[in-house]
């Protein structure tokens, strides 16, 4: 479970209960099924509209990684590396052919896997890196669905606001009805701008964040794989697969 993802939720829910409740505001006062429907709904259906359905299935299921995220160890991951590139001046790069199966990586064991089969380092390279670039637009395309969502859920919520308006206006005559109505079309705007900043936007930049780092971590593990493939000393590779995690990733240089 990612703690700060559920603390930042429940703490940003709870200021604004408890800003309401200070306020002499009830709870009941903001909990508005018509205006729920209105903002969820409507901002469901335009998003849906917007994105082919393969992404809005990627986006539900990266719902599980923004609150429980599984992050590869950084240290676990150059150990393994340093550990396969003594083993490799030991016992030959072939030697390393066991250890692919093995290794919970899948990323590590694809590079592993081309660097044992004799693919050269520049081309090993160049076919890293593109699978890179597709998990990046993969990933990122799942992320702007829910910045996709934030932009239209305040606008959703402004209609709703008016649909509110509208219901006062049919019933002026009948006072009993208007406090429901302007309560929906101020809830309304709550539901909009609130799920827009306290849940759509941030979750979005979450998964961003998470993208960034995988890609550092990536990085790392190809830069490690070709140190091994040319024969690098295990401590100068350990030296420079350290620089990693302290620098937070670079760029690979052409060879």
């Amino acid at each position: 479970m990612d703690r700060a993802s559920v603390i930042g939720l429940v703490i940003g829910l709870a200021a604004l209960v408890g800003g309401n409740l200070l306020e002499g505001g009830k709870i009941d006062s903001i909990l508005q099924p018509t205006a729920a429907l209105v903002v969820f709904g409507g901002t469901f259906g335009a998003t849906l509209l917007s994105f082919p359905a393969r992404d809005i299935a990627r986006a539900v299921a990266a719902v599980g990684r923004v609150f429980h995220e599984k992050r590869p160890d950084a240290e676990d991951l150059i150990r393994d590396l340093i550990r396969y590139a003594h083993l490799a001046r030991r016992n030959g790069f072939i030697a390393l052919e066991p250890e692919v199966p093995r290794h919970g990586n899948a990323y590590l064991r694809r590079a592993l896997g081309l660097a044992i089969d004799g693919m050269l380092p520049k081309f090993l390279i160049e076919t890293m890196e593109r699978e890179n670039l597709t998990y990046e637009d993969e990933e990122r395309r799942t992320a702007k669905v829910f910045e996709t969502a934030g932009g239209f859920a305040p606008t959703i919520g402004i209609i709703g606001a008016v649909l509110g308006l509208i219901h006062v206006m049919e019933n002026l005559s009948d006072p009993s009805k208007l406090g429901a109505g302007i309560a929906v079309s101020f809830v309304a705007t709550i539901y909009g701008v609130g799920s827009a900043n306290l849940l759509f936007l941030p979750m979005a930049r979450k998964l961003i964040n998470l993208v960034n780092r995988e890609l550092a971590l990536r990085e790392m593990i190809l830069d490690g794989v070709v140190g091994i493939q040319a024969g690098t000393h295990p401590h100068y590779l350990e030296e420079k697969l350290r620089a990693f995690v302290e620098a937070g990733g670079k760029k690979h240089k052409k060879i």
